[in-house]
C-alpha cells in the first residue's frame, strides 16, 4: 500500500497542480480522488454488499467530488498521509474478514449483478489505472520541463 504514496513524494508545488491539458487531472486531484474512492466507493461498497446483500448501493458521483470536496484547495502532503491512513484501515478491515462470501451481490441498474468480489477486483484495477495515470503525469511533466529529448528512455 506504499506504492501510490511513494510515487507522490517529493513533488514540487508546481508539479502537484500541473495538467497536460486544461480538462485533464493533476496529481493533486488524483490523490484526492483516490481518498474519496477509498472511503466512499470501494471500501464502502464492498462492505455494504457483504453486510447487506441484495440491497442497492447508494449512488455516487466521483466527478462532482472534485468541486464538492474542493480538491484544488487541499494540502497535497496531508492528502498523501490521509490516503495511507485510509488504505491501512481498508487493509485491516479486509484482513479481519472471516471467510467472506465474495459472491454476495445486488442488481445494479446499469451494470447488472455486482458481487462483493467484483468490487474487490475493481478496487485493485482502479489502483492500477491511477498508478499508470500518476506515472504518465510525471513523465509528461518531465518531458515538458526537460531540455533533453527523452526518446532514448523509450516511447510511452
Amino acid at each position: 500500500h506504499q506504492l501510490i504514496p511513494d510515487l507522490l513524494h517529493n513533488i514540487s508545488a508546481e508539479q502537484q497542480i500541473w495538467k497536460p491539458k486544461p480538462d485533464s487531472w493533476c496529481l493533486k486531484e488524483v490523490i484526492c480522488h483516490l481518498i474519496d474512492e477509498e472511503i466512499l466507493d470501494f471500501r464502502f461498497r464492498t462492505r455494504f454488499i457483504l453486510e447487506q446483500p441484495n440491497t442497492t448501493n447508494p449512488p455516487i458521483d466521483p466527478v462532482a467530488w472534485i468541486i464538492e470536496n474542493r480538491y484544488m484547495e487541499q494540502d497535497f502532503e496531508q492528502k498523501i498521509k490521509e490516503f495511507q491512513m485510509e488504505r491501512t484501515e481498508s487493509l485491516n478491515w479486509l484482513k479481519q474478514l472471516n471467510e467472506p462470501n465474495w459472491e454476495l451481490s445486488f442488481e445494479h441498474v446499469k451494470f447488472g449483478k455486482m458481487t462483493s468480489g467484483y468490487y474487490l477486483n475493481n478496487w485493485l484495477a482502479h489502483d492500477y489505472l491511477h498508478i499508470r495515470q500518476i506515472a504518465k503525469l510525471k513523465f509528461d511533466y518531465l518531458r515538458t520541463k526537460s531540455e533533453s529529448d527523452l526518446d532514448y528512455a523509450g516511447i510511452w
